[in-house]
């Protein structure tokens, strides 16, 4: 999987589409997450489609305690500092609650592909976090006996304990 992620990134735009809808369809996903691509890839902006596709690419990955690599299997939030570094060059602190500190609060209502959720999953704050990926849906490594996937924020389970929405900042391009 890290190979088709490198690629997807070195590949020109259109041809890392068609990579990710050939792989999203093959693991029976595009269906489920046909409109959430979608946005991302029309919406929020070459980078942050390009961040979501790359956190796609890793569905599948087992759950691993202190994880950060694909070879290793990820944690949560060793699966979204992955994802940030390889996919725009962001490094973000190890912990999901450095990850928190160390990013821009925002209302849920403002919630963009490619943007943090945190939830309370270990009785304290911001002790779990996720990629935002659109129409409610988040993709993490939510547990150990687990793996990388896409879930929906509403479901009880995740609604009771959300913390909060924060959106990384990323250094500006100059002209």
């Amino acid at each position: 999987m890290l190979s088709f992620a490198a690629a997807a990134h070195a590949a020109p735009p259109d041809a890392a589409y068609e990579d990710m809808d050939s792989l999203l369809t093959e693991k029976g996903l595009m269906s489920r997450l046909g409109s959430q691509f979608q946005q991302a890839r029309d919406t929020v902006g070459e980078q942050a489609s390009g961040l979501v596709i790359n956190a796609m690419a890793f569905l599948g990955v087992p759950y691993k305690y202190g994880g950060n690599t694909v070879d290793t299997g990820f944690d949560c939030s060793g699966f979204v500092r992955a994802v940030f570094e390889q996919s725009v060059g962001k490094i973000l602190p190890r912990r999901s609650d450095e990850q928190a500190a160390a990013t821009q609060e925002i209302e849920r209502s403002e919630l963009k592909p490619g943007d943090l959720v945190f939830f309370n999953t270990m009785r304290r704050a911001f002790s779990h976090v996720g990629i935002y990926v659109g129409d409610g849906k988040f993709i993490h490594s939510p547990r150990s006996g687990s793996h990388v996937r896409v879930e929906d924020m509403r479901m009880a389970y995740w609604s009771k304990r959300f913390n909060g929405a924060r959106r990384v900042p990323m250094a500006d391009k100059g002209p």
